[in-house]
């Protein structure tokens, strides 16, 4: 089996058992929900990105996707809370699914069944910091190698966020580079990272949609 197909398997493993469950750049603040067009387009941000049509929403007590936010769901795309595995398998690659970067994992938004990928909301560790720092953690902490960072403060729904894109690329297959886009807000004394990347069978208009609908509608939990 050649590396890439390595590659392949360990992330449709990985999906399989989450379902169910250079220098620093400041760029220009993006658009507020509902505000101007987009002033950031093409490479790296691509507001010009048209957040798909919600269908539902979800977050607060009670919902798959228990945080102290509420987001819109893309048409097609559904919640899930994240059930860590069990037994055995929890032992070998339990905390490696569920933790990254100082985040626990809290929910997944899985639009495969709409010809996307999956949106992951994941909620810092430590309750003090800031959205920048669990961003920079949180690109480090999945053992990839991380470039050409950029950063910028932006509007999400009713909420000031950070915003970061980075490149990201896999040991395992160091020809193949990924795009990844996380916006982090603080809302109810915790700091939550929603992500999104390119991958081996995504590309940014597979998952972009979805995560711009979600990101540019947050509001308060229940």
């Amino acid at each position: 089996m050649d590396t890439r197909t390595r590659v392949a398997v360990s992330a449709a493993l990985a999906l399989g058992l989450l379902a169910g469950c250079g220098d620093d750049d400041v760029t220009p603040a993006g658009p507020a929900a509902g505000g101007p067009a987009p002033q950031a387009t093409g490479e790296p941000w691509y507001d010009e990105t048209t957040p798909a049509s919600p269908s539902s929403t979800t977050g607060g007590t009670g919902s798959p996707c228990p945080v102290p936010v509420s987001f819109p769901l893309a048409d097609g795309w559904t919640a899930k809370a994240i059930e860590a595995p069990k037994g055995e398998l929890a032992e070998l690659v339990g905390e490696a699914l569920t933790k990254r970067g100082g985040t626990t994992v809290r929910c997944e938004v899985d639009g495969r069944a709409a010809g996307g990928g999956f949106l992951r909301i994941w909620a810092a560790d430590s309750p003090t910091v800031t959205p920048r720092a669990a961003l920079e953690s949180f690109a480090a902490g999945a053992g990839e190698t991380v470039a050409g960072q950029q950063f910028r403060d932006v509007r999400a729904g009713s909420f000031d966020a950070t915003e970061m894109t980075w490149l990201a690329t896999n040991p395992l297959a160091e020809e193949d580079e990924s795009r990844n886009w996380a916006l982090a807000v603080q809302s109810a004394g915790q700091t939550l990272v929603f992500a999104v990347n390119e991958g081996l069978i995504t590309e940014r208009t597979d998952v972009l949609p979805a995560y711009r609908l979600a990101v540019r509608g947050l509001a308060k939990g229940q």
